[in-house]
């Protein structure tokens, strides 16, 4: 299960104060602040299969880190995404479902695929600068994307914080963007990265 709240960030200076900011300098979890860049490619088939079952199937280079994800079952308010989600580590960036095989959802997806032809059907390259929040009564990392979301129609830019929860109590996590939200007048961004690549995608193809 991946549980996070997400704020659209207005511009870069905004998002260089965020960044610097010491609203949670007491709880901020010592030498985890790290700057890396993420490229993630977005797989389905040519008919999007995967889409239409609200499916998403990622490969995410993390640093030097390569990794496949499933995220499915996902609901949206308020800024607060919650959905299922596996990670697998992979050697390579080319799609290959049966990294999944060992789990009912990866059977379910690879059937909704029915051995057709995978291919990339958008990408995100971001720099994401990062560190954890440990409360003492609950873990979060702290994210502030700056990038692209790259389709064949078009691109746009792609400027945002995420918070996610890792261990604790939702509420705690979201008294914590509340924080950040009020700190710095940010709106609540109800779409992920991959649902506002689909919809440039969608528009397009009217």
């Amino acid at each position: 299960m991946e549980i996070e709240l997400k704020y659209n960030i207005p511009d870069s200076a905004t998002a260089d104060l965020i960044w610097e900011n010491e609203l949670f300098k007491e709880a901020e979890e010592a030498d985890s602040r790290e700057v890396l860049n993420i490229d993630a490619r977005y797989f389905d088939t040519e008919d999007f299969d995967l889409a239409r079952n609200e499916v998403a199937y990622r490969v995410r280079r993390e640093g030097e880190h390569l990794v496949a994800a499933l995220k499915w079952k996902g609901h949206t308010e308020d800024g607060l995404h919650v959905r299922e989600e596996i990670n697998v580590p992979v050697e390579d960036d080319l799609p290959d479902l049966d990294v999944f095989h060992e789990s009912n959802i990866g059977c379910e997806v690879c059937e909704l695929a029915k051995d057709k032809e995978l291919k990339c059907i958008l990408q995100t390259a971001c720099t994401r600068k990062r560190f954890r929040i440990d409360t003492g009564t609950g873990l979060f990392e702290f994210s502030v994307d700056s990038g692209e979301i790259v389709t064949d129609y078009g691109v746009q830019p792609l400027n945002e914080v995420e918070i996610e929860l890792f261990t604790g109590e939702t509420e705690e996590l979201v008294e914590i963007g509340k924080v950040l939200q009020e700190k710095y007048g940010l709106e609540e961004e109800n779409k992920s990265k991959y649902y506002r690549g689909i919809l440039m995608i969608k528009e397009n193809r009217k």
